[in-house]
């Protein structure tokens, strides 16, 4: 029996219909990509000084934009100067000390230690000269013990006296001991760490930006007396800027560090930013309650962490997002 021509042109149109679907659903598994939604977790530090003060300036106020390494804020540093000062002195005198140590004795002074052992050492052959002449004298009787005894008494002082003068221009020759020179060397070392250190309690009366960011709060004015550690400002840093997101365990496998992302927000509609997945957390937890439905509260699921690039400083904090991934990692 024949088969009517509009059914063999159905079944036809049925056929290619049905291999378009396969062929799309092919097409769209090969070319999937994974949805996922986040929120703008911009970081905060708060900024204060390091030294104690009065705060003589504030120079940037709440929403400034500010670059790394920008003066924010100065204390007065009228003490730290001169606190620096005395380091500087007192490193200048323990080095001039050092310096007379290496150099050893005057000339001056080994001279007159020269001229000490010259005069010592004609008193001392005087000395003997006249305990010899006694000495024949004593022989004969002409004279006393006790004038002997004299005698002897005046050349063991002499040759004493001659070898005191002596020992010292020995030591004026060898110069200070290495003892002297090792402690007067460990003395310079810790003035110039005390310079040191003042020196740095000196530039930290100027309160600079860490990273590039913006003001968002500005917690002390000019005038105020500060504590080290004393909050002054709190900077929002803008640069990276962070992205979280969590993404399930089936998908998990599709994330990988270094993947390029597409990010969108609700209040730059029509626009994408761009964007790298940086961070994926090693450890489960569950669905954070703030971002997702009752259903899925008990999911275990992974955050990962997005730098995202916004150039037209859009993302605000806790801004919600929807994040777009190609199953292809950033070459």
């Amino acid at each position: 029996m024949a088969v009517p021509r509009k059914v063999l042109g159905l079944g036809a149109a049925l056929a290619v219909l049905l291999a378009v679907f396969l062929l799309w659903q092919w097409l769209r598994h090969d070319g999937e990509q994974l949805v996922l939604y986040g929120n703008v977790d911009i970081r905060q530090v708060d900024l204060s000084f390091r030294v104690n003060g009065r705060i003589a300036s504030v120079l940037v106020d709440e929403g400034d934009a500010v670059a790394p390494g920008q003066a924010l804020a100065r204390i007065d540093d009228d003490l730290l100067t001169q606190q620096r000062d005395q380091a500087a002195a007192e490193f200048e005198r323990q080095q001039a000390s050092l310096l007379r140590l290496e150099r050893g004795y005057r000339v001056e002074e080994i001279a007159q230690a020269r001229a000490a052992v010259s005069g010592s050492a004609a008193l001392a052959e005087n000395a003997q000269i006249n305990l010899n002449r006694v000495a024949a004298m004593r022989v004969s009787n002409a004279i006393s013990q006790k004038d002997l005894d004299n005698a002897r008494a005046q050349y063991r002082e002499a040759s004493a006296k001659l070898r005191s003068n002596q020992d010292q221009l020995d030591m004026l020759l060898s110069g200070y001991r290495e003892e002297e020179v090792l402690a007067q060397k460990a003395a310079v070392a810790a003035a110039a760490a005390a310079l040191n250190h003042a020196e740095i309690q000196l530039r930290d009366a100027v309160l600079a930006a860490p990273q590039k960011g913006i003001v968002l709060t500005r917690a002390r004015e000019a005038g105020a007396i500060v504590q080290a550690g004393q909050t002054v400002y709190t900077l929002t840093l803008t640069d990276p800027l962070w992205l979280r997101a969590y993404v399930d365990e089936p998908n998990l496998g599709r994330v990988k560090p270094g993947m390029p992302v597409k990010i969108l927000v609700d209040a730059a509609p029509g626009k994408s930013f761009p964007g790298t997945v940086g961070f994926i957390s090693p450890t489960a937890e569950f669905t954070p309650k703030t971002v997702e439905t009752r259903e899925v509260r008990t999911a275990l699921v992974y955050r990962l962490r997005v730098q995202a690039q916004d150039p037209e400083n859009v993302m605000r904090q806790g801004m919600p997002v929807t994040i777009i991934l190609q199953d292809t990692p950033a070459p």
